[in-house]
């Protein structure tokens, strides 16, 4: 019989601890539907009246129909007092909501230093703690925080507090990694013995300061624990919490436990991508399992030998996880990726082809100047489709563009004028911004959007200047990455110039020339005139 682990995600609460994280009770309620259709068994809202943010939470996530546990958070209560005179604790047993899980002191030198109370008193804390939880019918974690220091320096008063929390009728006994200091051999052989000592059931909570805190939930669950807690992407206090983007599907699709249905594991990408966008933190591109680039492949060599079959290079289906195949075109590439991503796109081309040979001089070419279209699969497209597209269509061609940036009253007004071409007629118009690139952004937007009304369903979400030659300071050719967000999808494109404006209005019309040709399903677009193609000589 397949073991089932239970997944507790702490994005809301211990998440939100990171450094540049920060979640309006907006936010935490989009990402706790999220979570829930992922099928996370318990969701951690935060500590109910420590602010106003996880106040309006508690009190506006009790509308929703979440099949997930949404659990408060809270702490034992102050030392030489009652439970039911905290107001820490009354709070939480009024929220509302069916589980809490309160973090406790496991480790003697904490005790001591931080609470500066008894051993036994705070053995006593954590039992009325707990207690009280339970008269009040609610599902009861206890967080023995700082346990496998506190067990590696006293292990006999570690497992007397869990032993205490356990008396009190704790249904999960959580031990907590907090340094992130503890190994994975270390985490086996003390989860092992916990397990063998204790009959309620164990939950694993570790930090990153070592970057062991998935290494080590792991551990933990092969030892004995059947409740992981993490948060998405691992954001969290310092290093970061364990990263349930990389714990469910290890535990699942390596070990072979049963943690989520096979349908909702597809949905961990979109999730993970999801949550970053509303936090507002990208994702590293390498990120295991969900990154952009987790099935990416690049050398050429590696190409070759996944279009033969892709267990050569890849340790998993990527569909698995949600996520998808890439393959990756620059000056390492060989044959093999041009024709598995344009034949990706649906494009008639094949080894012998001399239109193959030519776009990869010319791409290579390109990346000498300064192109990088392993970050562009926008651009890249572009180019796949003009090369091989067959009969094109030029959805709209740029006539001139004109920037006039003033500094007015102690402000710098930047306004840009725009005159393009769409199927005949011509459109002038005019637009301001925060800054020249946002004012042609929006003067374009404006001047197409009669045309194309879907357009304001997308935007740019992502903006970078990068320096090439950095021996020619302000003369020095830039490139420009814009990413943009729409479609249910992202993009990417880029541009380069020694003008900043001009590699920053090449990637614009790229972003807004494959937005349109996606919403359009115009095939094979082609390029404006003046197109990278073009810059290329042979």
């Amino acid at each position: 019989m397949t073991t089932s682990i239970s997944i507790f995600d702490t994005t809301l609460r211990d998440g939100t601890q990171g450094e540049g994280i920060s979640l309006s009770a907006d936010d935490k309620l989009k990402i706790a539907q999220k979570l829930d259709a992922l099928g996370v068994h318990y969701i951690e809202g935060g500590n109910p009246g420590s602010n106003s943010k996880d106040i309006e939470f508690f009190q506006r996530v009790k509308s929703f129909k979440l099949n997930a546990k949404i659990t408060a958070f809270g702490s034992t209560r102050r030392k030489n007092s009652l439970a039911e005179q905290d107001s820490s604790l009354v709070r939480i047993a009024e929220s509302g909501v069916p589980a809490a899980t309160l973090v406790g002191k496991s480790w003697d030198f904490h005790v001591h230093t931080a609470l500066q109370t008894t051993l036994e008193e705070n053995l006593s804390m954590i039992y009325d703690s707990i207690a009280f939880l339970k008269r009040n019918q609610m599902e009861a974690m206890f967080d023995a925080e700082h346990f496998f220091d506190g067990y590696k320096h006293n292990p006999e008063y570690a497992l007397s507090a869990l032993r205490r929390a356990q008396e009190a009728g704790a249904n999960w006994l959580v031990l907590c990694d907090t340094n992130g200091g503890t190994l994975p051999s270390e985490i086996h052989e003390i989860v092992k013995r916990v397990s063998l000592e204790l009959s309620a059931p164990i939950g694993i909570h570790t930090h990153n300061d070592c970057e062991l805190a998935v290494a080590n939930s792991l551990a933990a669950v092969q030892a004995g624990a059947r409740q992981v807690q993490g948060t998405i992407n691992g954001y969290g206090e310092r290093c970061g919490n364990a990263n349930l983007c990389s714990i469910i599907p290890n535990l699942q699709l390596k070990l072979g436990y049963q943690v989520l249905p096979d349908e909702k594991l597809r949905s961990l990408t979109g999730t993970a991508r999801y949550v970053s966008e509303i936090a507002n933190v990208h994702m590293p591109v390498g990120q295991a399992f969900v990154g952009n680039a987790a099935f990416a492949h690049k050398g050429g060599i590696h190409v070759s030998a996944i279009m033969k079959d892709s267990k050569t290079y890849e340790h998993i289906q990527p569909e698995l996880v949600g996520n998808k195949q890439r393959i990756l075109v620059s000056e390492l590439a060989g044959q093999s990726n041009i024709i598995s991503k344009a034949q990706e796109l649906g494009l008639d081309v094949n080894a012998n082809n001399d239109k193959t040979k030519k776009i990869m001089d010319d791409i290579k070419e390109l990346e000498h100047q300064g192109y990088q279209f392993e970050g562009a699969d926008a651009s890249l497209e572009l180019l796949l489709r003009e090369a091989f597209g067959g009969a094109h269509k030029e959805i709209f061609k740029v006539e001139s563009f004109k920037i006039l940036v003033e500094k007015t009253n102690g402000q710098m007004i930047s306004e840009a004028i725009v005159k393009i071409n769409v199927d005949g007629k011509q459109v002038y118009t005019a637009a301001e911004g925060n800054g020249p690139v946002n004012a042609l952004d929006n003067a374009l937007r404006k001047a197409l959007m009669q045309f194309y009304p879907d357009i304001e369903h997308f935007h740019l979400s992502d903006y970078k200047v990068r320096v090439i030659d950095e021996k020619d300071a302000t003369a020095a050719k830039v490139r420009v990455l814009v990413e943009s967000t729409g479609l249910d999808n992202s993009w990417s494109t880029v541009g380069v110039s020694n003008n900043v404006i001009e590699a920053s209005w090449e990637a614009l019309v790229d972003s807004i020339r494959y937005a349109l040709l996606k919403m359009s399903k115009i095939e094979g677009a082609q390029p404006e005139s003046g197109s990278r193609l073009g810059l290329v000589n042979h």
